[in-house]
């Protein structure tokens, strides 16, 4: 996250950090913008503001954190849990290729093929640049059709998270 949060700052971008008390990662990066450095002792807590705030997602390669978030977003996104789309973009075909087969799991009906719908791969930095900017023009910049039946209570009960689409 670091060159993500130094790329922001040098381009005159506040950064947000959603970090978690952990024994043996490192400190929170310098780049992040002082007011916006969030500390959380529970996993849960940190996923839920970061899917709260997320309108995309870059999956560089990593570890068990990564796949665990990476996941997390796909899961509320393939079940429409979240209330807005989320544009996910896996970086690095290759690596992820090797760590996770996706074929298998749709091979064997544990995720259907419309799944693979729910992210792209890009393998560079202008690849995602594209998908990103096509993600966030057409899931938050475009209006979007009025829907077919009008809103319920609960489309106005709790937080945007924890809504599920109709």
């Amino acid at each position: 996250m670091e060159a993500a949060n130094r790329g922001a700052t040098e381009a005159g971008a506040k950064t947000i950090g959603l970090n978690i008390a952990l024994p043996f990662e490192q400190l929170p990066n310098p780049w992040i913008t002082p007011e916006l450095n969030f500390q959380f002792h529970y996993f849960f807590m940190r996923k839920y503001w970061f899917a709260y705030l997320a309108k995309a997602l870059v999956v560089f390669p990593g570890g068990f954190g990564t796949l665990d978030e990476m996941f997390e977003l796909l899961t509320l996104a393939q079940t429409r849990k979240l209330a807005k789309q989320i544009t996910v973009v896996i970086y690095g075909r290759e690596y992820w290729s090797q760590v996770i087969n996706l074929d298998v799991l749709v091979d064997k009906g544990a995720i259907a093929v419309k799944d693979r719908d729910l992210f792209q791969f890009a393998d560079t930095p202008e690849e995602a640049f594209h998908l990103l900017v096509d993600g966030l023009t057409k899931n938050h910049l475009q209006p979007q059709a009025e829907p077919a039946t009008p809103p319920s209570v609960e489309d106005f009960v709790g937080p945007d998270i924890a809504k599920t689409r109709g």
